[in-house]
């Protein structure tokens, strides 16, 4: 791409905000698009041993200092008695409302933890550890949420943003494939291991960012002969996006091409009999036809490029 150059318009929806590794809190950031319901907000830390009463994850409706911003959904571990527990809340015009109180709260002092908050059409969820622990019910516009603040005793090593995944019909459980760890960024190219194979419904996951001046990306499948029957590429020259045969045979993707410089992506492959499903950004593309033996014989999934990667997960 050239300098100067203007990219295509892409939907707000295809756009991720990148994550954020090491904090210092208190911690405040802009949400990029707001909250919307499908949006999830994922948080990695450990309570620190000398902790002595709290922390607090606050969805704010701004970020002023005065007068006090609204803040939609107050979560609030609270570790100062001998049964910890959540308050949540709902701050409006300055008054706090009535607060509700969730007991056995799975954290400990010195121990790690991964939040996840799952914004739905009427209710927040939110999972401890990979367990769902409560929900909450809107009390203000879910899309006066513009802020994320983060404060008290804890040490966040993570903060990430993304989007239900849309292999899973509706949004009543956790999505499958997302409550796993964010890793410090790290370059390509890439090697992970698929002993098993591939399995129907098993989802693979590959999330960061592009490099400032890109040339390719690309992940692909091999088997045990260390041939790739499907790969996945996007080409930056002529930004398209496209399935690669084992015989070079290309089939392109129809879709706003996402990969941009320095633009935060996920991709989802989710294995299914007859083939496989493709997601970026929490956008559903489509499939591409595989079938179930050459899925179990595959061995190696291999990522290159002009990437620098946050998390790979099968």
């Amino acid at each position: 791409m050239s300098p100067g150059e203007k990219l295509d318009p892409i939907p707000d929806s295809f756009i991720l905000q990148p994550p954020v590794f090491h904090p210092v809190v208190p911690y405040v950031t802009t949400i990029f698009g707001g909250l919307h319901a499908g949006k999830m907000v994922m948080l990695q830390g450990v309570v620190p041993l000398d902790a002595h009463s709290r922390f607090q994850v606050d969805f704010q409706c701004g970020c002023s200092l005065c007068p006090r911003p609204d803040i939609a959904f107050h979560f609030n571990p609270r570790f100062h008695t001998t049964k910890p527990h959540v308050i949540c809340n709902t701050l409006h015009g300055g008054r706090w409302q009535r607060e509700a109180r969730w007991p056995h709260l799975a954290l400990r002092r010195g121990s790690s933890f991964l939040i996840l908050f799952l914004f739905g059409n009427e209710e927040v969820k939110v999972s401890v550890n990979g367990q769902h622990f409560l929900h909450f019910r809107y009390r203000l516009p879910l899309s006066h949420v513009d802020t994320l603040g983060i404060f008290g005793d804890i040490l966040v090593e993570a903060v990430g943003f993304l989007n239900i995944n849309p292999f899973v019909e509706g949004s009543r459980e956790y999505p499958a494939g997302h409550p796993f760890l964010l890793m410090s960024p790290r370059l390509v190219p890439c090697s992970h291991a698929l002993p098993q194979g591939l399995s129907p419904g098993q989802v693979i996951i590959v999330r960061g960012l592009v490099l400032q001046e890109p040339k390719h990306f690309t992940v692909s499948l091999r088997d045990q002969a260390a041939h790739a029957p499907v790969t996945l590429r996007a080409s930056f020259a002529d930004r398209t996006l496209a399935w690669i045969s084992r015989w070079g045979q290309k089939k392109l993707i129809s879709a706003p091409f996402l990969f941009y410089p320095q633009r935060f992506f996920e991709v989802l492959l989710l294995f299914q009999e007859g083939g496989l499903k493709l997601a970026l950004n929490g956008q559903g593309l489509g499939a591409t036809s595989m079938n179930q033996q050459a899925l179990e014989q595959l061995r190696e999934l291999r990522i290159s490029g002009s990437v620098q990667l946050y998390c790979v997960h099968s």
